[in-house]
């Protein structure tokens, strides 16, 4: 008889629920999160012939080991699985081992409905790793200007000179100047020689820098106050300067990662400027290897949050924002789509005409975004790179001057 497992994951403990083909319990048990225990289940399910393994996530360690193991595992979202609660209980309890059982009459019954996963390539993995973790940092980075920002405006405006108060010239000179009283022998010969020291390439002359920061407003802060938020802008200027170091670097690596991947040539045209690597890598890391996980452009278009959800009810219709997708996707289409208006014919055409419709920013750009969708699903299912001469509506807008 052919038997199913759900598997509640945590990080520590993990329920394991085992049925048969009729949805009787086979077995029920805890698995610690570490060698013995994960390698111990993957035997176990093995032995007992499990067909499917339904999990409430797509990756991770344990769900490498369990495809390893030759089994098929299923990833079930967290609000599938918590719609079917209710199917197996009228009383509104909740445990993992409940939960686990869920799991496992999903993997019985609802197979068809459920994604099977499909592990990527190691190339594909790497840059998935590398993207994740510079928008991570890039959040770090942006969280921690902000702070540093709030404190400049409190008691030195005059310090924010420079475009970004977290590129490297502007916190080498909050290193150096960061409070009032550390400027004040601060004159053009001076800041000349610190921007030569910096490799400054900037428009602007010393003199026109030095006439920025003194048309900025004065602080009030007293001798105690300016010595403590001169302390907090050194310990925040500190905090910035290694992950501004490290997305550099990580960007180096996402370029060389992305020119060796397989499907990197696939999305380059698509973007104006040959150097752009983070978007197209991101796109590449989150599409992944597996071309019939989205068996339809339609598919794709709803996981990369393009398409609305509709809602209908008796005479009610309407349509509403998808927030059930992955995000990452979802940024890396809308980055897509709002730098092809720019410059794309057919991309300009189809942004102005949503917008003449009536449809704010957000809303276009994921309308363009649906329309790129078609695009890029042709594109990465036949392994070929985008070709505007075979963009019939291009061709169409080009003779009347696009």
């Amino acid at each position: 008889m052919e038997k199913f497992a759900g598997i509640d994951w945590a990080s520590a403990e993990h329920a394991l629920c085992v049925v048969d083909g009729e949805g009787r319990r086979m077995s029920e048990r805890l698995v610690s999160h570490d060698e013995v225990g994960i390698a111990a289940l993957c035997r176990e399910l093995v032995e007992l012939g499990v067909l499917r393994v339904a999990i409430e996530r797509p990756d991770g360690i344990l769900v490498e080991r369990l495809l390893e193991a030759g089994l098929e595992v299923i990833a079930v979202h967290p609000n599938q699985a918590k719609a079917a609660r209710a199917r197996f209980a009228v009383a509104h309890g909740k445990s993992d081992r409940f939960d686990a059982y869920v799991l496992a009459e999903l993997a019985r019954t609802d197979a068809h409905r459920l994604r099977s996963i499909r592990p990527d390539g190691d190339e594909t993995k790497a840059l998935r790793a590398l993207t994740r973790a510079r928008e991570d940092l890039v959040g770090v980075r942006v969280e921690l200007a902000n702070q540093l920002r709030a404190q400049l405006d409190a008691f030195w405006p005059g310090a924010l000179v420079f475009s970004d108060v977290d590129s490297p010239i502007s916190l080498a000179f909050l290193e150096r100047y960061p409070s009032p009283g550390d400027a004040k022998g601060l004159g053009p010969k001076r800041l000349a020689g610190f921007l030569a020291r910096q490799r400054y390439c900037g428009r602007r002359s010393p003199e026109e820098l030095l006439e920025r920061m003194r048309s900025a407003p004065a602080g009030r802060a007293g001798e105690l106050e300016e010595e403590a938020r001169r302390a907090a802008v050194l310990g925040l200027v500190c905090a910035l300067r290694p992950i501004v170091t490290e997305i550099a670097e990580l960007t180096s690596q996402i370029r060389g990662a992305l020119a060796a991947h397989p499907d990197g040539a696939i999305f380059a045209p698509l973007f104006r400027d040959p150097k752009t690597a983070i978007c197209p890598a991101t796109l590449i890391a989150e599409l992944g290897d597996a071309r019939g996980r989205y068996p339809t452009d339609a598919a794709l278009a709803a996981d990369a949050g393009m398409s609305p959800v509709a809602v209908e009810s008796g005479k009610h219709r309407s349509a509403t924002f998808r927030r059930a997708c992955d995000k990452r996707l979802r940024g890396a289409v809308a980055t897509l789509a709002d730098s092809t208006r720019h410059w794309h014919p057919w991309a300009r055409e189809v942004y102005l005409r949503a917008r003449n419709r009536g449809q704010d920013h957000p809303h276009a750009i994921r309308t363009l975004g649906r329309a790129w969708m078609r695009i890029l699903w042709r594109c990465w299912q036949d392994g070929a790179p985008y070709d505007p001469a075979l963009h019939g509506n291009l061709r169409r807008l080009q003779p009347v001057g696009g």
